[in-house]
């Protein structure tokens, strides 16, 4: 995946590989990264103190002993906490929260690492996204810069294994990597692309193959951002904040889930919707979404081609958990967080959770907004609120029904969803309400969501639409930013239109010598 993981996966889904551990170790997991290394299934496992190698490939690459019982304790990443891992074909790339970029290797690569980890970048480079290809890698810098590293028929750029390749993208905010293709997505929601592209894959209208990052031509009718984008062994998707998904690229095995295996070399929205999350793997053939509720699969599986998406009706509370009736051999999508199951059952109460929200046969009060209602439980929403605790205790102790008036039925319903469900969409359309609504209810947690929301999307075309939001919230964590834009980006604006415009300069000094507070 582009993102680090928000799956939450059982360790019981690797009890099999796992299960010469010692339990009490396995209770101390917290996160975990599985691939496979010709055919044979390698961890790393991280605890809240330190990350430990399992499997004699991994094991050999960083010069650790193998041993069936016992992880190894990576010494050099102690007390570092790991925010993403990936891997490609003979690598492992580790992103820390510090920026910091290792890798491991097989000793017969290029990537020289020399049966330990390598760090790759420099004290003043500081990354926060990372994405493996087969054989190559991409890093996202904190400016929005794209790194590159890898075989040149990888990267397309120019071979290099040693050193990290300036690919001249910036304000970029998401990156993904094929089998032998990359993707990035900047701020503005614009698309480059390029490597292989046999099958289209690179969403530029030809199958001819790029050796350096182009735009790819896509007209967003509804002005929707991109949510997230992955990528499989020949096919691309692309989420947008609407719920929608889009594609391109091979669909001999129906990866792209539109009923038929012709591929599409422009991007080409999918027959789904209400998307919130996605999954490929670049090995495979095989795509998966998350709407919130269920999980959806489509392509080469197992147990046939699915050249539409399918509902996957037994539960499931991870990619990782519907990939173990997919494939061969279950994986993490990437580093993941770990629910351990030993001493609760975790999915079950996830299950009952959700029956708590708008279910006509569980609740005790009703939303009603603009004459539409929602069920919930008081006795939840208490549990999990201070405002609705507060209130539930006292105004609206005795209401079985209770009027909103301040929001709109779609704003509030995705609130109470996100409280049951854990996940919510915000976009343009919606940021003006949800962070009202998260401030009015105390919801220190949604209310960073929201300023989040807003800090990546805070441009020169976009300041006029959140420069209320953040003087009215005393946002002060995005006052710099805001600053720092006009600065940058407006005042040269403003600068050349006063120059090339008498009328406007002198109306521009008579407004500067009226404000006494700005000369003073």
């Amino acid at each position: 995946m582009a993102n680090s993981s928000t799956d939450n996966i059982d360790i019981e889904l690797f009890k099999d590989d796992l299960k010469y551990i010692d339990q009490k170790f396995l209770q101390s997991i917290i996160q975990i990264f599985s691939f496979i290394y010709e055919d044979e299934k390698q961890f790393l496992l991280m605890t809240k103190k330190a990350t430990y190698a399992y499997g004699e490939v991994i094991c050999s690459w960083l010069s650790l002993e193998n041993k069936l019982t016992k992880p190894q304790w990576i010494s050099l990443l102690n007390d570092i906490k790991i925010v993403q891992v990936d891997s490609g074909s003979d690598f492992v790339a580790i992103l820390t929260d510090e920026g910091q970029v290792f890798l491991a290797s097989h000793v017969e690569t290029k990537w020289e690492t020399n049966k330990t980890l390598r760090l790759i970048n420099t004290d003043n480079d500081h990354f926060k996204m990372i994405a493996c290809g087969s054989y190559h890698l991409l890093m996202l810098r904190q400016d929005g810069h794209v790194f590159a590293m890898g075989c040149d028929q990888i990267t397309c750029i120019k071979s290099s294994c040693e050193s990290m390749i300036n690919t001249g993208i910036e304000n970029v905010k998401l990156i993904a990597c094929g089998h032998f293709h990359s993707i990035v997505v900047t701020n503005s929601s614009e698309i480059y692309s390029w490597g292989y592209n046999v099958f289209g894959q690179l969403g530029l209208g030809d199958e001819k193959n790029r050796n350096a990052p182009c735009l790819v031509p896509f007209h967003n009718a509804d002005s929707t951002r991109i949510k997230d984008i992955v990528a499989g062994n020949y096919h691309s998707l692309f989420l947008f904040e609407n719920g929608q998904l889009w594609g391109c690229g091979s669909n001999e095995n129906g990866e792209l889930g539109l009923g038929y295996d012709i591929g599409q070399s422009t991007l080409t929205k999918l027959p789904f919707e209400n998307v919130q999350q996605i999954a490929c793997s670049k090995d495979q053939n095989l795509s998966l979404a998350h709407d919130g509720l269920n999980y959806y699969a489509w392509g080469k599986t197992m147990n046939g081609t699915w050249s539409s998406p399918r509902k996957l009706y037994d539960q499931h509370s991870s990619f990782a958990s519907a990939s173990t009736l997919l494939l061969e051999s279950q994986t993490t999508f990437g580093l993941t967080s770990v629910n351990n199951l030993f001493e609760s059952n975790y999915t079950s109460t996830v299950q009952s959770i959700r029956r708590l929200f708008d279910n006509p046969n569980n609740y005790d009060v009703e939303f009603i907004i603009e004459e539409k209602r929602i069920k919930v439980s008081k006795c939840y929403l208490k549990s999990v609120s201070k405002f609705y605790d507060d209130k539930f205790s006292g105004d609206w102790k005795e209401k079985n029904q209770v009027t909103i008036s301040d929001y709109s039925y779609d704003a509030y319903y995705e609130y109470l969803h996100m409280l049951h469900m854990g996940e919510i969409r915000i976009n343009h359309q919606n940021i003006t309400e949800f962070i009202s609504l998260a401030y009015s209810h105390g919801d220190e947690k949604f209310i960073k969501q929201c300023q989040t929301f807003i800090s990546d999307d805070l441009n020169e075309n976009t300041i006029n639409k959140y420069h209320p939001l953040i003087k009215q919230y005393q946002t002060k964590e995005l006052y710099g930013q805001l600053v720092h834009l006009c600065i940058k980006k407006m005042l040269p604006k403003i600068t050349d239109n006063l120059l090339q415009n008498n009328e406007n300069s002198l109306k521009f000094l008579d407004w500067f010598f009226d404000q006494q507070s700005f000369i003073e």
